[in-house]
């Protein structure tokens, strides 16, 4: 059975309560009783030197015995009068012949005691009464009485000692209420304190960890309570700093493009944020786990175990997962402090390795770019300095032009690139009738499309006649798509422009029938100089116009993509403009 605290309380305070009632009512009835036999003694002895002194003033002719009678009824006790040699004269109890019989009382101890002037006091028991009695003795100064004895039963003694015995009893009785009431009191109050106490305990238990407007009282378990409480309050403080630094850090780790994964001292998952997930292929179960049952990488494995044994290690490019074109660097720490463990990062190093790339192939390009022409300009130059005839002369010097042309208009859109680059051109938005750009392209182009006896069909649906855009630019992102699938095209062939709207946004669409595009090289088809053809063996142009066109778009607020024509062949580029 489990008792309540109040319960407890409560019976602790009455047993307190009972115990020490008993306590005193021990003491005080063991004190009382001895007082009481004091008393009674004193009385003996007063009695009996009284009953001496009224024996000084009595006459020797006056009946001994007779005063003995009339004084023990007096006193209620016996008394007894004694001659110098231990006879018998008087005797309350005794008369004639009993009296006469009575042994003689010299050698009894109270009147040995006596003879010393003192009065005495014995217990014993009276062979003459067959009864204990309490006997008081004095010497008296009487001509025929030498010693005067007053006895009284010892009945009578320890009924009044037992009278204060029960009187004691009856203050316990009375007393016990009392206390149990006292005792039910106290219980209540403290019970109420303690439950009081403990509904702001459940409060801070169930996470309101506000101050309390609750009087603790100022006694030993106010002072108790006052302390858990400023306690909590303190640890509510640091849970609130520690809950809001790791709001922070998971708010850090969670926009982190690099990968953190932190294991413990045995190994096992601690944290792992949203890109070690992705670049590593687990998810959040992985958490509390080994990092062997989680990570298949070797290399990866390797390096965190490196670093549980306290090692830093690097590890270079990287490959994770299935796609080999993807490249990560690693590093893995071991963790300093009594947890120990280790931390793992991981850097995606793709679009990096990737712009280095470009950038060397950009730097190729441009160089071979350059090259062709000048060689081509030195040469004709060299030839013109022999000397050669008129006719030659003048081949030689349209060729130089048109080498010239060629680097001038590699050297302007090189300066546009840049431009758009630096964000530097503005678009002027106006509406811009399609068709007509279109024609205009068509017009532009139409020495290089008759010259391949190529024809262009052009198809503008109706609903997407007009748009919002930079005319000129507009222009110019035609133009270069058409001139790319011109260039591309062989003869004969039939290049289709047309446009459309869905969803808001116009969509233009340049169809070629030439090679196509290798599907490994769709994605690269808009960078700087990228050739598919590696053998560099370009039909015309800069190599830039397609980057260019990218960037215009961009610019815009549109896209570009490239596509292969399925059936038929040839390529397909669509740019999305918002209308």
């Amino acid at each position: 059975m489990i008792f309540s605290f109040r319960t407890k309380i409560f019976a602790a305070s009455l047993a307190v309560a009972a115990a020490a009632l008993t306590l005193a009512t021990v003491i005080i009835a063991w004190e009382l009783r001895r007082e009481e036999r004091n008393l009674i003694e004193q009385r003996l002895r007063d009695q009996t030197r009284l009953i001496a002194e009224l024996l000084a003033q009595v006459g020797t002719d006056s009946d001994i015995d007779a005063e003995a009678d009339r004084l023990g009824t007096l006193l209620n006790a016996r008394v007894t009068l004694i001659a110098q040699d231990g006879n018998v004269l008087g005797d309350s109890t005794l008369d004639g012949a009993a009296l006469a019989a009575i042994d003689n009382h010299l050698n009894r101890p109270e009147v040995q005691q006596a003879q010393t002037d003192q009065a005495a006091i014995v217990v014993r028991y009276s062979t003459t009464t067959q009864t204990d009695l309490l006997y008081a003795a004095v010497r008296a100064r009487h001509p025929n009485v030498s010693f005067v004895r007053v006895a009284l039963p010892l009945t009578a003694v320890a009924e009044q000692v037992r009278r204060v015995g029960l009187n004691a009893l009856i203050a316990l009785a009375l007393a016990a209420p009392v206390a149990t009431a006292l005792a039910w009191m106290f219980s209540l109050l403290l019970s109420r304190r303690v439950h009081a106490i403990a509904a702001v305990a459940r409060q801070y238990g169930e996470g309101n960890v506000g101050r309390a407007p609750f009087d603790y009282g100022t006694d030993e378990l106010g002072s108790v309570a006052r302390v858990l409480d400023a306690s909590v309050q303190e640890l509510a403080r640091r849970l609130g700093e520690l809950s809001r630094d790791r709001a922070r850090m998971q708010a850090i780790l969670t926009g982190m493009e690099e990968g953190v994964l932190v294991l413990d001292r045995q190994g096992r998952v601690q944290l792992v944020n949203r890109a070690a997930q992705r670049m590593l292929h687990v998810d959040t179960s992985a958490i509390g786990r080994l990092y062997l049952e989680v990570i298949r990488h070797p290399d990866i494995s390797a390096l965190l175990a490196s670093a549980l044994r306290g090692e830093a290690v690097d590890i270079g490019d990287l490959p994770l997962g299935r796609d080999a074109s993807r490249l990560f660097v690693a590093r893995a720490a071991p963790v300093s402090g009594a947890d120990g463990g280790a931390v793992l990062v991981l850097h995606d190093i793709t679009d990096l390795r990737r712009a280095d790339q470009i950038r060397r192939d950009f730097v190729a390009n441009v160089s071979h770019e350059l090259r062709t022409p000048l060689t081509a300009i030195r040469g004709y130059v060299e030839a013109l300095a022999e000397e050669p005839g008129p006719e030659e002369t003048r081949r030689f010097v349209d060729i130089i032009a048109r080498h010239s042309l060629r680097m001038e208009r590699l050297v302007a859109d090189l300066l546009r690139l840049a431009r758009l680059d630096a964000r530097q051109e503005v678009l002027d938005i106006a509406p811009c009738e399609l068709q007509q750009i279109f024609n205009a392209v068509v017009t532009d182009l139409a020495r290089t499309i008759d010259g391949k006896n190529q024809r262009v069909v052009i198809s503008v649906a109706p609903d997407a006649c007009s748009l919002s855009a930079d005319p000129a630019k507009l222009h110019d992102i035609v133009r270069n798509l058409v001139e790319n699938a011109v260039n591309y095209s062989p003869e004969q062939a039939e290049i289709q422009l047309g446009a459309t709207r869905r969803d808001g946004t116009v969509a233009i669409t340049v169809s070629d029938n030439g090679p196509g595009i290798p599907e490994s090289d769709l994605t690269r088809i808009f960078e700087r100089f990228y050739r598919v053809d590696k053998a560099r063996a370009r039909p015309g142009g800069t190599g830039l116009g397609l980057a260019i066109v990218r960037h215009l778009v961009e610019l815009h607020g549109g896209n570009v993509r490239a596509d292969n024509r399925k059936p038929g062949g040839g390529a397909t580029f669509t740019v999305t403009l918002p209308s």
